[in-house]
């Protein structure tokens, strides 16, 4: 379309000179305008959202057969990386990974930093297992979005705005909540894209204490703004999955 309208525009323009036509002037800059505007138009893909949850699902049934193998009874802390523009020594380039601790026992401790420095799985002190959160991808479009680091942003500030980008930008969400209490931060979730991961049918243990993909975001969000390690204290799913709840907590190292 671009080039059926740039082609005669141009062409317009140039006879407009060579004529010293007015109405051929005018005819060859609206065509060349609309063609210029056609030209820098991206078409978006979609895509369904139950293919979404459905290509979630397996990452959380391999996290569920490790745990229950493993019999891991703890909870899923996200560690907040390093910022980017901060220089590390080579060895500890692990350290700007964001990672979620999956801990054996209720009440851990905390990796060492040249534990996680390692970027190794299977911790053994603590004992624990290091993966990629479920939601660092939807954390990257929620950083483009924004056109900046989430590190730079405080928390009252990401409070305010991470709400309006997951619903009206990212469109993973009908509505969200999120504010700050005492203990942490509350988070609510109405009609998420992935309610199907919380399904009885699923069954799913991991997505309880990881978050689901949206949750898990939110999550490393959270914990990159404050800089501090944040766990999943609790979470509340409504019957009909409609209306998934969040209690985040600040872990001290």
């Amino acid at each position: 379309i671009a080039i059926a309208l740039l082609t005669p525009g141009i062409a317009a323009l140039i006879f407009s000179i060579l004529k010293e036509s007015q109405i051929l002037a005018f005819i060859g800059l609206s065509l060349t305008f609309w063609g210029a505007l056609f030209l820098f138009i991206k078409p978006i893909k979609y895509v369904r959202g139950n293919l979404l949850d459905s290509a979630a699902t397996s990452t959380y049934l391999t996290i569920d057969r490790i745990i229950r193998d493993l019999k891991f009874r703890g909870k899923s802390y996200y560690i907040p990386p390093y910022p980017k523009d901060i220089y590390l020594p080579e060895h500890l380039k692990g350290l700007k990974e964001m990672i979620v601790f999956i801990s054996a026992a209720t009440k851990p401790g905390m990796p060492s930093i040249e534990e996680m420095a390692k970027s190794r799985f299977l911790l053994e002190n603590p004992d624990g297992i290091c993966i990629s959160p479920p939601g660092l991808g939807i954390l990257e479009q929620i950083e483009k979005e924004l056109g900046k680091d989430i590190t730079k942003i405080d928390l009252e500030t990401l409070i305010e705005i991470l709400p309006s980008v997951i619903t009206e930008s990212l469109h993973l969400a009908k509505e969200i909540e999120i504010k700050k209490e005492k203990k942490g931060i509350y988070v609510r979730i109405e009609d998420p894209i992935y309610k199907n991961l919380y399904s009885k049918e699923q069954n799913l243990k991991s997505v309880h204490f990881l978050g689901c993909p949206l949750a898990s975001a939110i999550a490393c969000a959270i914990a990159k703004t404050t800089g501090k390690i944040t766990a999943i204290r609790k979470n509340r799913v409504s019957p009909d999955a409609q209306t998934v709840e969040f209690w985040y907590n600040f872990v001290e190292a």
